[in-house]
């Protein structure tokens, strides 16, 4: 999560079930989403409680400027006892809710959730802001209509919208007039769902960003409303009170990304007539390919600090995402298990269990196999049949040296450089595949190839 500006708060806290013994503390939430609690001694001021209790489901708290806030999942990092004197205890938070308390075990469900990521107004690349200029008589007119929100319906019943909102000048204006605008994402339910489904499908939309951008890119002003939760400000009507909510989301970049749209893989213009459907498609996609989805992302987010690693992942997640997507066998299941049964007859008795060990995988398909399978679709964008030969025997001799450390094959892997633009291309064959998962047909694909300078330039590493 980003959080462009450093929160750090003092202000009162408790636990939810001793309202009366309140403890001033300081709150902090850093860029990342590390959020951490420093109070004036503990919570609990029994000595034995003090060195036994070290997690807290809920702290509430009250601060200055934001009120009312709810600290959720809390543990002790540094827990002080003071004999007659002063001592402080810090606390990690892992998640923050700030503009209202929950109770000790209240769940926490909300009807909509409002967020953004780096980059998503080059993204979506659409823009209320007009500018007419005449130079010959020195004037200008800015003029602003906002742009309509896109609205689109997902296949869990929820509704994702990518709304604008904006800021005008102000009066008087003397010497400056700004207009502002800034995309941002919004689910809507119609009953209330517990916060972690919103998350979950904030993390896989974010997902998709980083594809869809070439970047990592990170969420950040996460407000959440709930309809009973609401307050009534001073036109009488009531309203929803909007919930801030801060904690340690992945993908993370340190350094914010700065992106134009002609560097991305595709832009939200390229889907505009299909946006729904693509968005869906990703969605389900996790139903079945996530283990492949995470291992991607993982290499893409940094989390392998080694090429080796990096390599590993990669490789483990196109086996992963073939076998997830295809049943194919080296012989029919029928044929398959009549000869296990043939095999195991003639099989000493004390050892047919080591026997059924053994042949319980037999009839999977190869590495080699599995790659060439996954490359086929895209082989024209591969190099000639030789090189992609080359290719794919050294990915699975790679893989093979360094998961099982076989000496025939220490001469056949690959290192280095050659590591590197071997683990370019594996991310090129992804990157593929997930534009077939979205609903990209061939054309669009090579469309996409053509027109991206990224994956043009992983193509030709080797």
């Amino acid at each position: 999560m980003r959080v462009e500006q450093e929160y750090k708060k003092t202000g009162y806290f408790w636990l939810p079930e001793s309202e009366e013994d309140k403890i001033p503390g300081v709150l902090t939430i850093s860029d990342g989403g590390r959020i951490e609690l420093e109070i004036v001694g503990h919570f609990n001021e029994a000595i034995q409680a003090s060195t036994d209790n070290t997690e807290i489901s809920r702290i509430i708290g009250h601060v200055e400027g934001d009120g009312l806030v709810t600290l959720n999942d809390c543990f002790y990092t540094v827990k002080n006892i003071a004999f007659g004197g002063i001592s402080k205890s810090k606390i990690l938070v892992q998640q923050v809710l700030s503009g209202a308390a929950w109770e000790k075990d209240e769940a926490v469900t909300f009807n909509t959730l409002s967020f953004s990521v780096d980059c998503l107004d080059e993204w979506v690349g659409l823009s209320g802001i007009k500018v007419d200029r005449d130079w010959n008589n020195k004037t200008a007119t800015i003029s602003y209509s906002a742009p309509e929100n896109i609205s689109l319906m997902l296949n869990n019943g929820l509704k994702l919208k990518i709304c604008f909102a904006y800021t005008l000048p102000g009066a008087p204006k003397v010497t400056e007039a700004k207009i502002t605008q800034r995309a941002y994402f919004r689910l809507e339910s119609d009953r209330l769902i517990d916060l972690s489904e919103f998350t979950t499908l904030v993390f896989k939309i974010t997902n998709l960003m980083c594809f869809a951008t070439n970047e990592i890119v990170t969420i950040k002003n996460l407000v959440a409303t709930s309809r009973e939760i609401q307050f009534e400000p001073i036109t009488g009507k009531q309203s929803p009170v909007p919930i801030s909510i801060y904690y340690q989301s992945i993908p993370f970049a340190e350094k914010t990304p700065k992106k134009n749209w002609h560097e991305m893989l595709f832009n939200f213009k390229t889907i505009a007539d299909v946006a729904e459907e693509v968005f869906n498609k990703w969605l389900d996609a996790y139903e079945d390919l996530s283990p492949a989805l995470n291992l991607y992302f993982s290499t893409q987010a940094g989390a392998q600090k080694y090429l080796d690693g990096k390599f590993l992942a990669l490789a483990q997640g196109l086996e992963t995402y073939h076998r997830r997507t295809s049943t194919e066998t080296l012989m029919k299941p029928e044929t398959f298990d009549s000869l296990v049964e043939e095999i195991i007859k003639g099989c000493p008795e004390n050892h047919v269990e080591w026997l059924k060990g053994r042949l319980a995988h037999g009839n999977e398909i190869n590495l080699g196999k599995r790659l060439k399978k996954i490359i086929e679709p895209f082989k024209q964008h591969l190099g000639s049949s030789s090189d992609r030969s080359k290719f794919l025997r050294k990915i699975v001799d790679t893989r093979n040296y360094l998961t099982h450390y076989s000496e025939d094959l220490k001469d056949k892997t690959a290192k280095g450089r050659e590591m590197w633009a071997i683990c370019q291309k594996m991310e090129v064959i992804f990157n593929l595949h997930f534009l077939k998962v979205i609903g990209f047909n061939e054309d669009k694909i090579d469309s996409v190839v053509e027109n991206s300078h990224l994956l043009k330039r992983k193509l030709q590493e080797i």
